[in-house]
């Protein structure tokens, strides 16, 4: 019989990281943890337990890896806009009667002074644009700017967490490679420093993406936010405490 069971976090979010360090830190020996990266960016320095990059090859891909690394209990705590993994974990699970858990963080909420309008996808987003912005600073992520390609009026500021390899698919455009977090100071003066006139962003929710939002209530600007899918269907919890405790119950 196994000394301790072993979990899988479908990670690259700072709660991913949190978890995997909580359980390191208070189930050693009762929990063995294994956090998946999609490999698209650089891994978080000092990622606790194990680590692996890259992506399984679908639902029948993942069941594979769960079954011959004898995984006991998944995590999922992908990104909210990481709608294919996480699909792909609720039906592998599923296949194979590992329980699954979903730490799904709150979408923002506007406050007062706010100039948000809700759109239903990139598409949307990008019709609505030019007539609000002629300066957008574009921060849906690197694989997602194809909706805006064909908007030759609009200039756009792009946050990438990695150098591009290739041009971006937009007509006009500045890049600005950084890597969070950021600070309201920050995002306020990279805005006042590039002219931006609006604000588009993907309803992320968590604490380390608010400053963008804070930032452009104090310049009075628009912001375009992007709706999130909905979550698949399972247990779900909002934060890293709560996912502990889902752990200790288990172990």
């Amino acid at each position: 019989m196994r000394a301790s069971k072993r979990l899988l976090i479908l990670g690259g979010t700072t709660e991913a990281a949190a978890l995997a360090r909580r359980v390191v830190g208070d189930m050693a020996g009762r929990l063995d943890v294994v956090t998946s990266l999609a490999g698209r960016t650089e891994p978080p320095p000092a990622l606790a337990g194990t680590v692996r990059s890259g992506g399984f090859g679908g639902a029948d891909g993942l069941l594979e890896f769960l079954e011959a690394e004898r995984i006991d209990l998944v995590v999922d705590a992908t990104h909210p806009f990481a709608a294919v993994i996480s699909a792909h974990a609720r039906e592998a699970c599923a296949r194979c009667g590992v329980e699954r858990l979903m730490v799904v963080r709150p979408p923002w909420r506007p406050e007062p002074g706010d100039r948000w309008t809700e759109v239903t996808d990139g598409r949307a987003a990008a019709a609505l644009l030019p007539t609000v912005a002629r300066r957008t600073f574009l921060t849906v992520g690197a694989h997602s700017l194809s909706p805006f390609a064909g908007l030759a009026d609009v200039w756009f500021l792009v946050r990438v967490m990695t150098a591009p390899e290739t041009p971006l698919p937009l007509t006009r455009c500045d890049v600005v490679v950084e890597r969070p977090p950021f600070t309201v100071e920050h995002e306020q003066d990279l805005m006042a420093a590039h002219r931006v006139d609006a604000l588009v962003a993907k309803q992320s929710g968590g604490a380390a993406g608010a400053a963008k939002l804070t930032a452009a209530r104090r310049l009075g600007l628009p912001v375009v936010l992007i709706a999130r899918p909905e979550p698949e269907p399972g247990e779900t919890v909002a934060t890293v405490d709560q996912a502990m405790a889902w752990l200790s119950d288990r172990v």
